[in-house]
């Protein structure tokens, strides 16, 4: 016979901070719910990435398992657990099953917005950079967020706009399926300064690792 009064409990504390927005952004770009109402699910090659994810929710105990690619059929690794709370708390925030294409708005607190984009950019995000042979010693670098949704990818935009002043571009890819959000130079060092603020913070290193190496030292380029 259940207790009455208690209220139920699930694996993970559902209490914004900057690690709990991180691992939203992961969940936005790498992961899915199932219909059933209980289970979440983060596939990643990275196993650091996969580790992230279990810190920045608090070190839940979750082994690693395996999920079979719809893209490659290779197996590659996977977080998946069963919390019908967390579940319910991710569908009210705007992640629903079956988002890719329909994903919008996060519902989210706005001081941890720049924590969900360092998540989202460290799940399906790209920095790039090169000389442009156009110009002599013309460095040129990009911060890139990718979706299938363009109302999610506008979504991000708008945010970014209101908080930044950046604007930002918007492409597709060549099959016409994702949309690329592209910003270049002093806009993305505006971007990178908010999402590595806090030195301590949980990121996947080989990121921004690159974005050292191109940009020198972070701490004193963001």
């Amino acid at each position: 016979m259940a207790n009455r009064g208690v209220k139920p409990q699930g694996k993970v504390k559902l209490r914004w901070s900057a690690n709990f927005a991180y691992a939203i952004g992961l969940l936005v770009t790498d992961g899915s719910l199932s219909n059933d109402g209980r289970h979440i699910l983060l596939v990643s090659k990275d196993i650091e990435q996969l580790d992230n994810f279990l810190k920045a929710l608090g070190n839940i105990k979750n082994k690693l398992g395996k999920s079979k690619s719809g893209y490659t059929g290779q197996y590659v690794p996977r977080i998946q657990f069963s919390d019908a709370l967390f579940h319910r708390f991710l569908v009210s925030i705007g992640i629903t099953p079956n988002k890719t294409k329909t994903i919008g708005e996060i519902l989210m607190p706005d001081a941890y917005f720049f924590d969900f984009l360092r998540g989202h950019h460290d799940g399906d995000g790209c920095f790039y950079s090169y000389f442009d042979p156009r110009w002599k010693s013309s460095f040129m670098y990009y911060l890139g967020f990718v979706s299938a949704s363009k109302a999610h990818i506008d979504w991000i935009r708008n945010r970014l706009k209101v908080s930044l002043g950046v604007w930002g571009h918007i492409t597709k890819d060549q099959k016409k399926i994702v949309y690329n959000l592209k910003y270049a130079k002093k806009e993305a060092l505006k971007i990178l300064r908010k999402m590595y603020s806090d030195k301590k913070a949980i990121c996947l290193s080989r990121k921004k690792l690159k974005i050292v190496e191109a940009l020198g030292n972070i701490e004193q380029q963001l």
